[in-house]
C-alpha cells in the first residue's frame, strides 16, 4: 500500500486541446503493471475539451456543477454533480462546463500498452457548443 499526500502542482489545459479556462490536477498514476490514471478537471463556464477519444474508454464523475458532453453524432447531454458518465473505448466525445457555471469532474482511464491514454482531434467550434 502506497499513500500519496503531495500531488503535483495543478496545470492548466493547454489551448490545443482546451477552449477556455481549464485546471488539472494528477489524482493517481500509480506504477506498471497499472495503467490507471485519475484527475481532477476543472472546468470554467463555457471551457470545454477538444473532441477526442480514448483506447480503453473513459469514466467521468461529476463533483461539482453542471457540464455538458457529446459523443460524435449524438445529442449534447447535460450533467451535474453526482452523474457519472460511462465513454466507450474509441468513442469521439467532447465534454466541458455548461454555459453559465463551473463543473469539475473526475477523470479515469486506462492507459494503452504503449502508455497513450488519449487521442486529440478538433476543437469544439462555437457552432458545435450550445450557448456559445
Amino acid at each position: 500500500m502506497e499513500i500519496t499526500r503531495q500531488r503535483p502542482a495543478s496545470r492548466p489545459g493547454p489551448a490545443a486541446h482546451f477552449t477556455g479556462s481549464v485546471w488539472l490536477d494528477e489524482i493517481a498514476a500509480p506504477p506498471a503493471p497499472s495503467r490507471l490514471r485519475m484527475f481532477s478537471v476543472h472546468f470554467a463556464p463555457g471551457a470545454r475539451t477538444a473532441w477526442h477519444t480514448h483506447p480503453h474508454g473513459q469514466v467521468l464523475h461529476v463533483t461539482e456543477g453542471a457540464g455538458l458532453v457529446q459523443r460524435a453524432g449524438g445529442p449534447v447531454e447535460p450533467i451535474r454533480a453526482g452523474d457519472t458518465v460511462w465513454i466507450a473505448p474509441g468513442e469521439r466525445h467532447w465534454h466541458g462546463a455548461a454555459p453559465d457555471t463551473f463543473m469539475t469532474h473526475l477523470a479515469t482511464v486506462e492507459a494503452a500498452a504503449d502508455g497513450t491514454t488519449i487521442e486529440w482531434a478538433d476543437l469544439v467550434g462555437a457552432q458545435e457548443y450550445p450557448g456559445a
